[in-house]
């Protein structure tokens, strides 16, 4: 069985966020994306040293669709560099691990877990 994969990015605010993680849900390259608002960023940029509120989101797929995943991901994003960590998951929930693989169309969709 493919092994799920967690995808950590930022966005300037919620909406771009969940804009473009609905665009991804709807193209089954992710099952879910979770947005955690009111971070505060400090970070090196060209040279300056920068501070920004971001949200962070952790984005839901498998490792099959990484390279298509980033693609698409960056493609819409609104950032010019943005940040795309690709977490692989050791281990995870049976019905966890096949929700995802389902809805990002691997098999069929099981009912959404708890």
């Amino acid at each position: 069985m493919e092994r799920p994969l967690l995808v950590y990015t930022t966005f300037p605010d919620a909406a771009s966020a969940l804009n473009i993680g609905e665009a991804l849900v709807r193209e089954r390259l992710i099952a879910c994306i979770n947005v955690l608002p009111g971070m505060r960023s400090v970070y090196s940029w060209k040279g300056a040293v920068e501070r920004s509120e971001e949200v962070a989101a952790i984005l839901k797929s498998r490792e099959g669709l990484a390279d298509a995943l980033s693609a698409a991901l960056k493609a819409r994003h609104p950032y010019d560099t943005p940040i795309i960590l690709h977490l692989p998951v050791a281990g995870a929930d049976a019905d966890t691990a096949a929700w995802i693989l389902a809805e990002t169309g691997l098999e069929a969709p099981p009912h959404r877990p708890a």
